[in-house]
């Protein structure tokens, strides 16, 4: 789990955590408001911290739908309104998740996904079913050579035995240019 740590005259700046009650993700909409004043991150690729916790811990009163809306919208405010198209890297659950629960704007910045699984490649397009335009968008999947960056990439690290950082790496990107993990 990824953590962090501010002066306390940064912490002051920010404003503090939102103690609006059970649910609120506030340590979440603090990192948010750290980045969005120009707060820095810096990634330690290193365990620094052990967290302990118990049952009753308020994290647990946290959905995790909205977290996931949460993210959806600083993803969209921070990166994608900066973005003329972008291509979503997973054609599975995840992937598809993301680009529905998009802004109808940002949705239609959806250039393709992209994929390594040949059914879902061979497939060619995702249906978006639940959309109300009359002619339902149609969404391509291409391998990730194929794929054209940006790429916002909705896989989960260290779940591929190493595959798809080595997919990743061969590409020759930078990331928070080229591509954002969004996992």
């Amino acid at each position: 789990m990824p953590t962090w740590f501010c002066s306390r005259e940064w912490f002051c700046h920010v404003g503090k955590f939102d103690e609006g009650g059970k649910g609120i993700p506030e340590d979440l909409l603090f990192f948010y408001k750290h980045v969005q004043k120009g707060g820095g991150v810096f990634r330690v690729d290193q365990c620094l911290l052990l967290y302990r916790y118990h049952p009753q811990a308020a994290t647990h009163s946290v959905l995790e739908g909205t977290i996931w809306n949460h993210r959806v919208r600083f993803l969209e405010d921070q990166v994608l309104k900066h973005w003329t198209s972008f291509t979503i890297w997973n054609a599975g659950k995840q992937g598809k998740k993301l680009y529905r629960s998009l802004s109808p704007a940002n949705r239609k910045k959806v250039a393709a996904f992209c994929d390594v699984d040949r059914n879902k490649i061979v497939k060619g397009f995702y249906t978006y079913e639940e959309s109300e335009e009359r002619s339902k968008p149609k969404i391509p999947i291409q391998h990730f050579r194929d794929a054209t960056p940006p790429f916002i990439i909705c896989v989960k690290m260290d779940l591929t035995g190493g595959v798809f950082e080595k997919n990743l790496n061969e590409l020759n990107l930078k990331e928070g240019l080229d591509y954002y993990h969004f996992n």
